[in-house]
């Protein structure tokens, strides 16, 4: 397989929606690259769960509304962001385009939104950060060799990166048989840069060998790493309103309601539908943010009604990226802020704070 050949940035005027940049993207890259962005695990039940999940959910409209003042501004951690939309963490962005996680960078800093770079990022975390000054958090796999994980955070440290969040939903791969049915390798010049001084993990037929287990992490690493770095640390992956409670009783910063994009446990449930329980856990001590299938401004509308003070967007900035670089990647948020805006005025609500379950029917 070979990487894919320079598109030629520019968008085509057929696309006005998340979805027609999906159907464009699967055209521009490599079909076992397509395979690895686009498949989950197994029969991808909890993929398509994550989108058909919003569908479920109705909107209720208000009308003649008091707009005066209105914005879609979101506190985080100290920073005012311009809107509730973040570049969720994906690896190996130079699968989709050249200019790889560079382009991601000035595509979100063009609308002003946070970008979370993957620790798996095909460009060193550092060039992502000097790329733009637009704000990013550094996402972070921990394991048992601490020495590695603890120089890659003095290296986000340093490079101006203002929060970790930590994955903890995937220590082991998960049975992605669309991937394993293409062949999926990584091509030639695209590799886990970050990684490149990560010894080695052990070569095991099972995930319950010892040597394998002996390499997960547990909530003392998350300890340990609360105690090596002043920066805020989310947890990334929660499903469970048990473990969202454990989280914030063991100091964490925030939690973001995952299932990975369907793409580690097949049937779990939709995040969307996980989201109430954990938001009504935590009652607001922590950040909450959510992502999986978002796809339209009303699915956000929906997410923040639910308890979410943000969500992240995964697979559809891939797809911007992929069809027309940074500036696929700043249209993708300008048209979903947009919907968003749409959507916040029709169902009354002038501000973020403004929005809850009175939204929704």
């Amino acid at each position: 397989m070979s990487a894919p050949s320079p598109p030629p940035d520019r968008i085509p005027p057929e696309i006005v929606s998340l979805d027609d940049y999906e159907a464009f993207a699967r055209g521009r890259m490599d079909p076992a690259a397509w395979a690895y962005l686009a498949g989950g695990a197994a029969d991808e039940l909890t993929l398509r769960a994550n989108r058909e999940a919003y569908g479920r959910i109705a909107l209720c409209p208000r009308v003649l509304g008091d707009f005066r003042g209105a914005n879609t501004r979101v506190a985080l951690f100290g920073r005012t962001f311009a809107h509730p939309l973040l570049v969720a963490p994906m690896a190996f962005h130079r699968l989709a385009h050249p200019q790889g996680e560079i382009a991601t960078a000035l595509g979100a800093a063009a609308l002003e939104a946070g970008m979370v770079v993957s620790m798996q990022a095909s460009t060193a975390l550092e060039d992502v950060a000097a790329a733009t000054a637009g704000p990013k958090w550094f996402q972070l796999y921990l394991y048992a060799e601490r020495s590695f994980t603890e120089a890659l955070v003095r290296r986000a440290e340093a490079a101006g990166y203002e929060a970790l969040v930590v994955t903890v939903d995937a220590p082991v791969h998960g049975v992605r048989n669309r991937e394993q049915r293409a062949g999926f390798r990584l091509p030639a010049g695209v590799e886990p840069v970050n990684l490149r001084e990560m010894p080695p993990l052990p070569v095991c037929e099972s995930p319950f060998d010892p040597a394998y287990l002996a390499t997960l992490p547990g909530w003392d690493s998350l300890a340990w790493l609360k105690s090596i770095t002043r920066l805020p640390v989310l947890l990334k992956g929660v499903l469970s309103a048990a473990d969202a409670a454990r989280a914030v009783a063991e100091g964490l910063d925030g939690v973001i309601v995952s299932n990975h994009g369907g793409r580690t446990l097949d049937t779990l449930p939709a995040a969307i539908d996980a989201l109430p329980r954990v938001a009504e856990r935590v009652a607001g001590r922590v950040p909450v943010l959510c992502d999986g299938g978002i796809r339209r401004g009303t699915d956000v509308l929906k997410a923040l009604a639910l308890g979410a003070d943000a969500v992240l967007l995964g697979r559809p900035v891939f797809h911007g990226l992929a069809v027309a670089g940074a500036t696929g990647v700043a249209h993708v948020l300008k048209i979903l802020r947009t919907e968003l805006e749409v959507a916040m005025l029709l169902a009354g609500c002038p501000t973020i704070g403004a929005i809850d379950r009175r939204v929704l029917w």
